[in-house]
């Protein structure tokens, strides 16, 4: 597996451990559908947030949450309205993004709740 890949994985364990750490529970992990893949779908008080992470060795080429273009947008948004069909989910959804990005041997992470809106 290519170093990136390594680290978007490390990314995503980060990711899980910090919203563990802020009261959040975890539903599902990579939940996939169609074209899309969900990397956090979590849970806390009456909201189900949706969260893309993003992970990034250095922010030289823009920051991690730059990645997330309309096409990554639309594709979480079929991926999280066939989620809620199918378990019958009756909470807010709200879309979020963890961004991580590498400096040397240190991490900074940043959640950005309702990073995008779905229409």
């Amino acid at each position: 597996m290519a170093t990136h890949n390594d680290f978007g994985k490390k990314g995503e364990e980060m990711a899980v451990q910090f919203l563990l750490q802020n009261g959040y529970t975890i539903i599902e992990r990579n939940y996939v559908f169609d074209k899309a893949e969900i990397d956090i779908i979590a849970e806390k008080e009456d909201i189900l947030a949706v969260i893309e992470v993003k992970a990034r060795n250095s922010a030289d080429f823009g920051n991690p949450q730059d990645a997330v273009n309309r096409k990554k947008i639309q594709h979480l948004v079929k991926a999280i309205d066939h989620y809620i069909v199918t378990n019958n989910i009756q909470e807010e959804v709200r879309f979020d993004i963890i961004a991580i990005t590498r400096k040397g041997k240190k991490h900074t992470l940043e959640h950005l709740k309702d990073a995008f809106y779905h229409f």
